[in-house]
């Protein structure tokens, strides 16, 4: 979660009990759930009226597809399985020992 391991919670923990005290920290935790739960509906709700407004073309949409990331590794991946000279080749072999690579003059 956050990339935050066992260690950053358990000071993470210790730090709210000593600010806040330990009789505030079950209200401060119900009230941090009902953030998130609000934040899940708003976001479920945001994909849900994308998907009606784009249509049914869509309807599979989800929001970590709007993610810049994610569509440059999709148009990559779709270039490369059209495009003969993108595809790993099949006759490629790691070189022996001692072996010189094979020279490319237009690469160079």
């Amino acid at each position: 979660m956050f990339d935050i391991g066992l260690a950053e919670m358990a000071v993470i923990a210790l730090v709210a009990v000593i600010v806040f005290g330990p009789d505030k920290l079950p209200d401060l935790a119900r009230q941090a759930a009902r953030f998130i739960k609000q934040m899940k509906a708003f976001a479920n709700s945001t994909r849900d009226d994308l998907r009606n407004e784009l249509g049914p073309e869509f309807s599979d949409l989800e929001l970590r597809d709007l993610d810049p990331r994610t569509i440059v590794r999709k148009h990559i991946a779709e270039a490369m399985a059209d495009d003969e000279d993108l595809r790993p080749r099949k006759e490629l072999r790691p070189l022996a020992a001692g072996e010189l690579p094979p020279y490319d003059g237009e690469a160079t």
